[in-house]
């Protein structure tokens, strides 16, 4: 019986979210910069010597076909012609739709695992092509560095960020990225600015476009940066529904997530610039 590999995958952090300018496509311009953290789901791939891609575990409301974990295996499948195949399983820790990149990031460890398992000698750069077909914020977890994103969020450069502790909320709301986007409130006009400049900005300068039309329309996340932030500076990350906050000890950010697990469920996470992902397979 063939050896099942358990890989890491993830979550991110938006520390900024500048909203630069809608496009021609309707699409958003914009700059962000992403942190890894050490919060994981973990994906078990099993090869297959009859070419099957199948999801072991699949997740509620969402057809097979449809997930992403599923959508990269075939994608990788196709493009390279591989008469492999793949059983795959997800121990989900991520909560769906929270804006902490879950999807994305299951479908990037699904790429590199199976870039590995299938021996196909694929590069960095042809997997994070392969990844933006699935969505924008794969690239990022493929290339598995922090980094500053511009363009829709696949224009990636490496940075290396602080790596404080992390107290992540999850205010327990499904928010609609499309209807974020599309609400006329939100702010689509920030001026761009140099990735030095943003760097150099730091926290609690960085800021969150979307913030102001997320806590309007969900009144549960409002309540939570507003709890969060009677204790430190708390942002949204991407359209939400996670919110978080920086801690400089692990023992600060968990007496704060102590009281703060009491009405949310919440986690503590270490801000990592590096990618266990690539960690576990000496990339």
């Amino acid at each position: 019986m063939a050896e099942t590999l358990y890989l890491p995958a993830p979550a991110k952090l938006n520390r900024l979210l500048n909203i630069i300018k809608r496009r021609e496509d309707g699409y958003h311009e914009l700059q962000t910069l992403f942190q890894l953290v050490d919060l994981c789901d973990t994906i078990g791939l099993t090869p297959r010597q009859d070419g099957r891609i199948v999801l072991e575990n699949g997740i509620d409301d969402v057809p097979h076909d449809d997930n992403l974990v599923v959508r990269a295996a075939r994608l990788l499948q196709q493009t390279t012609n591989s008469d492999y195949g793949v059983s795959l399983s997800i121990d989900k820790r991520l909560p769906m739709g929270g804006g902490l990149g879950g999807g994305s990031s299951n479908a990037a460890t699904v790429l590199i695992g199976l870039n590995h398992l299938w021996q196909l000698n694929l590069g960095m750069d042809q997997l994070a092509s392969l990844g933006l077909q699935l969505g924008a914020d794969v690239p990022v977890f493929v290339n598995g560095h922090s980094a500053w994103a511009e363009g829709v969020g696949e224009k990636l450069t490496a940075v290396t960020l602080d790596t404080p502790w992390f107290v992540i909320i999850h205010p327990e709301v499904s928010v609609s990225t499309p209807g974020v986007f599309q609400d006329p409130q939100l702010t689509r006009n920030t001026p761009p600015i140099t990735m030095a400049r943003a760097l150099q900005g730091g926290a609690p300068t960085w800021r969150n476009d979307c913030e102001a039309v997320v806590k309007k329309r969900y009144p549960p996340i409002a309540a939570a940066l507003d709890w969060l932030s009677q204790h430190a500076c708390s942002q949204l990350t991407g359209t939400g529904a996670c919110v978080f906050a920086a801690f400089a000890t692990q023992q600060a950010a968990e007496r704060i997530a102590r009281d703060a697990s009491l009405r949310f469920p919440t986690w503590v996470a270490k801000g990592l610039n590096r990618s266990p992902l690539h960690d576990a397979l000496g990339g």
